[in-house]
């Protein structure tokens, strides 16, 4: 069963650790609704995380501000852990975002909690802090997060934009500020994207 070591360490605080490891593996069966650069399948949610983590530590140096990129990463690779208890939510989805800070906050308390107290601690204010965007990391992180989906969309002709009939407003409304406070750089780029794909017919005006 997952999370349960079949074979556990006598130490309580390694088996503890192990659990988690077990755990969130789960998030590899996770499905999200963008499909890969090549169009041929769905992402899952693992390597959403992991695809986030190399962006940020290959365009740091596009941030807004300084940040450490270290920390970044790290705060992407476990941003999504909840969904192994929430699922996904598309962002376009009006319908399961009415619930979605709950189910969220109860994954994360499950979790996190799976860990030694202060480890699990530790990584549930770092999740706190990349909800909260308040800090210089957690700007760029979230920027991140929401840049990849558009770059995906874009080089999959359209990818979740056509198949949801999306428009060029409704994209605008949910990349704008949350791309520009963390790195105007990758926002110019993305409004050139977003651009594009409406002269290519990816993405209705």
């Amino acid at each position: 069963m997952s999370g349960v070591p079949l074979f556990p360490p006598t130490d309580a605080h390694l088996a503890a650790q192990i659990g988690f490891v077990l755990e969130i593996d789960r998030l590899k069966g996770v499905v999200r609704r963008n499909l890969i650069a090549d169009a041929s399948r769905r992402e899952n949610t693992a390597e959403h995380s992991w695809h986030l983590a190399m962006l940020a530590g290959t365009l740091a140096e596009h941030a807004a501000t300084e940040v450490d990129v270290a920390r970044v990463i790290r705060m992407l690779l476990i941003h999504d852990l909840v969904e192994i208890d929430a699922g996904d939510t598309f962002y376009y989805d009006t319908v399961a975002e009415v619930d979605q800070v709950e189910r969220e906050q109860k994954g994360a308390d499950r979790i996190f909690g799976l860990l030694p107290a202060g480890q699990g601690a530790e990584l549930r204010a770092l999740w706190e802090e990349f909800e909260a965007r308040e800090t210089p990391d957690a700007r760029f992180a979230k920027a991140v997060d929401r840049f990849q989906p558009c770059l995906l969309n874009f080089h999959t002709e359209g990818g979740t934009w056509r198949e949801y009939d999306l428009t060029r407003t409704e994209v605008l409304a949910k990349q704008g500020s949350t791309i520009a406070d963390g790195s105007p750089s990758l926002w110019a780029y993305t409004l050139q994207l977003i651009d594009e794909a409406v002269a290519r017919g990816y993405l209705r005006p």
